[in-house]
């Protein structure tokens, strides 16, 4: 494939209030420090979405805005070719992001003091929107096998005996990159089924899949797991838009639909953001070339930092990922606790990877790597942190 839109070229995102580039010494404490963590890219998005948000900011007027059946149709037609998955366009409610989807399903569909499955380690807020709702986490440890994380379904059952009635799943997984086969779903979808278990489906990642594997949206089974499903969706991960702050869920359950969009009306978040659906609709109808490409340029980022890491520090053992630009690396044989990694990385190494044990205790003595940056980027930081790990 022709290489066209630029990743290799490095941007300047400092001092433009980017979270990445110009908060890390308020987080992280040391100055100059590489960011590999937080999940943006550091690419330019595909040309489409930008040549379209600035005829949208060249209007000059900025009033209350509607959504449209454009923005509806480009929905339903990217699920349709990029996943065989037919999304009926009354089904779409629209949300701020995925961790506010998140937290409202936990709100609406759960009570304080009830318990929320979720299968650990796992991105951090999934915590957050259970125990900041005085809700119980209800941890199923994920096994490690062949080098993979593989669910438990003995334990994640016997939790459903218990009494849990909701799971908030990662598809594909966050940190882990699992991409979970269609055998795996369903025998998960039976046991929601058989014990009354509601769904909400994080597949924030889904458009990220590397080649030879598929992503298989979770309502999409049956309609009977359609009907016990919420299923969270943005483009921002994929095109790089998560500053415009826009998502949507799939939600064909009526009575659950009628119940959220209640909801998002009393909080006043029903109305059309001015921008964010101008840039769903170009990234969904003409940014599939752009996202091909980038497909391709992480895939070679990971295969780069994975034989990096082989030959400079054979030690730490990478994840395959299946989906994500995220590099999930086992650290356990350095020896460190979460304070030591921290400061291998924050004040040795000068670079900031995110910290396992933010994504529950199994993911202590892990570090996730962010590979969506250019190459030059990537080995810098690489460079860095095994140069200092080294020294250990």
């Amino acid at each position: 494939m022709a290489k066209s839109f630029g990743f290799d070229n490095q941007i300047n995102r400092t001092n433009t209030r980017s979270y990445k580039w110009d908060y890390a010494e308020t987080l992280f404490g040391a100055k100059d420090l590489l960011p590999l963590w937080v999940a943006d890219m550091d690419f330019l998005t595909a040309p489409a979405i930008t040549e379209r948000l600035v005829q949208r900011a060249q209007l000059g007027s900025y009033g209350y805005a509607v959504r449209t059946d454009s923005y509806l149709d480009a929905i339903v037609s990217w699920y349709r070719r990029r996943h065989e998955w037919t999304v009926q366009s009354d089904s779409i409610v629209d949300s701020p992001s995925v961790v506010t989807s998140l937290s409202l399903a936990v709100q609406l569909f759960s009570e304080p003091g009830d318990q929320i499955v979720i299968q650990t380690p796992v991105y951090y807020p999934f915590y957050e929107v259970i125990r900041g709702n005085d809700r119980v986490v209800a941890a199923s440890r994920l096994r490690i096998e062949n080098n993979r994380y593989e669910m438990d379904f003995d334990h994640m059952e016997s939790l459903f005996q218990g009494g849990a009635k909701l799971l908030l799943l990662c598809s594909p997984h966050n940190p882990g990159g699992r991409v979970w086969s269609e055998d795996e779903l369903r025998r998960l979808g039976d046991l929601c089924l058989q014990y009354g278990v509601h769904v909400v489906s994080d597949e924030i990642h889904g458009d990220l899949v590397h080649p030879g594997r598929r992503h298989l949206p979770f309502a999409s089974l049956s309609p009977e797991i359609d009907e016990i499903t919420i299923t969270c969706l943005s483009a921002t991960k994929t095109f790089n838009l998560p500053g415009l702050h826009t998502s949507f869920m799939a939600v064909s359950n009526v009575e659950a639909r009628r119940k959220i969009n209640q909801r998002m009306k009393l909080l006043g978040l029903s109305n059309a953001g001015h921008f964010a659906q101008d840039a769903v609709e170009a990234a969904f109808n003409k940014g599939e070339a752009w996202l091909d490409e980038l497909l391709e340029y992480i895939g070679e980022n990971i295969a780069f930092a994975r034989q990096y890491l082989s030959k400079q520090l054979p030690q730490v053992k990478p994840m395959i990922p299946d989906a994500t630009y995220l590099l999930w690396v086992d650290c356990r044989s350095l020896g460190l606790d979460s304070k030591g990694l921290k400061e291998l990385m924050f004040h040795q190494a000068k670079v900031a990877f995110s910290e396992g044990s933010g994504f529950g205790e199994d993911g202590t003595g892990w570090l996730r790597i962010n590979v969506a940056c250019p190459r030059s980027l990537l080995a810098q930081a690489l460079e860095q942190f095994c140069e200092a790990a080294r020294k250990l």
